[in-house]
């Protein structure tokens, strides 16, 4: 498999998807319009839904249907970003080197897009599950997972990790309360991804839980990984992160641990093709940007 390819794929399909959101939607509202296709098309990686939909093809060898989902995980992602760049959170002008949405639209139209991702993540989902769930194990399956993405960013998820990096410059940060930070932040979302693709792809209970603990070893090592590498910029910035409680060498050790947990949980899997997914989770801790 060369994965570079089947990810360009798998972006190529989601980015269809999300293209046709707005698709010649006019009204006195068209502004929020412009302003959510310029944050969903500013160069993502497309991780998240990416994750959800291999996730989702590994234990049922088909995600087309589900892609819905994948769009909604992205609106979340998305809006997150959003609200984390405004003046009040981490004051940024510039995201994937392009304006950040506030500076391009303005600052109250900027948390209206993210406020209108967060909504449309979840009148998505809901229109997706009213008109495809035929049976009560049907909608059982569609609501769990939904419920799933729901908690993991949420307060006990991502916005509960949020609270914790901007309370960071005003609390005593020590490696528990970073590590709490990490596993919101950055991991919950991962989480929600495989975990959702999971219980739409019809894995079992223990499946389920499996790939939540992947999404959480992986999501760890990713953020590592990203303190590796932004070390200098970091510091000159006086930001609290990994590498301020260890080494770089100790956290190079801890990222290749924890992808290898990651892996391990993969590997369990021989009767299931989760060779795509083995071969991201090494991109992602090997990258070097």
């Amino acid at each position: 498999m060369r994965l570079e390819e089947e990810i360009q794929s798998t972006v190529k399909v989601i980015e269809y998807e999300l293209s046709n959101l707005f698709e010649n939607e006019t009204g006195y509202q068209k502004k929020i319009f412009e302003s959510i296709n310029y944050s969903l098309f500013t160069g993502g990686k497309r991780l998240r839904p990416i994750l959800f939909l291999k996730t989702c093809e590994a234990f049922n060898n088909d995600y087309k249907k589900f892609l819905p989902f994948a769009c909604a995980i992205e609106m979340i992602h998305t809006y997150s970003l959003i609200h984390d760049d405004l003046p009040s959170m981490d004051d940024d002008d510039f995201r994937r080197g392009k304006l950040t949405n506030h500076k391009v639209y303005g600052e109250s139209i900027a948390i209206l897009t993210g406020d209108g991702l967060l909504n449309l993540a979840f009148e998505t989902m809901t229109d997706f599950i009213l008109k495809n769930s035929k049976t009560i194990e049907d909608y059982k399956k569609n609501i769990r997972a939904m419920n799933e993405i729901s908690n993991f960013s949420g307060v006990f998820g991502m916005i509960g990790g949020q609270v914790v990096d901007l309370l960071s410059n005003d609390i005593y940060m020590d490696e528990d309360k970073l590590l709490f930070m990490y596993k919101c932040k950055t991991a919950a979302l991962i989480q929600a991804s495989v975990v959702s693709g999971a219980i739409l792809g019809d894995g079992l209970n223990d499946d389920i839980e499996r790939m939540r603990n992947f999404g959480l070893y992986l999501g760890l090592a990713y953020q590592i990984r990203d303190d590796i590498l932004d070390e200098k910029k970091d510091k000159e910035i006086k930001k609290v992160t990994y590498l301020n409680f260890k080494d770089v060498n100790q956290a190079k050790i801890d990222v290749k641990n924890l992808s290898q947990r990651a892996i391990e949980i993969l590997d369990y899997y021989e009767d299931k093709d989760m060779e795509f997914l083995k071969l991201l989770t090494k991109n992602l801790i090997d990258r070097s940007y």
